[in-house]
């Protein structure tokens, strides 16, 4: 939808529908704000949470057969 069309309808309203039209208008843009923010993880915010043991490539004891 035009952004002129937009304000023309929302011109014909009367003030008390124009001010519900504001609040959800202020209603998308926050929820619109909180789904920018979540969906941007920053660089190494797991760093810690990970651990991999000094042996993690060495062979498992399992398959020393087929080796």
């Amino acid at each position: 939808m035009e952004q002129i069309q937009l304000y023309k309808k929302i011109i014909h309203l009367p003030e008390n529908l124009k001010s519900e039209v504001n609040d959800f208008v202020d209603f998308l843009l926050s929820k619109n704000k909180k789904k920018d923010t979540l969906r941007q993880p920053k660089f190494g915010c797991a760093k810690g949470l990970i651990y991999i043991s000094p042996d993690f490539d060495e062979p498992l004891n399992d398959f020393k057969e087929y080796m």
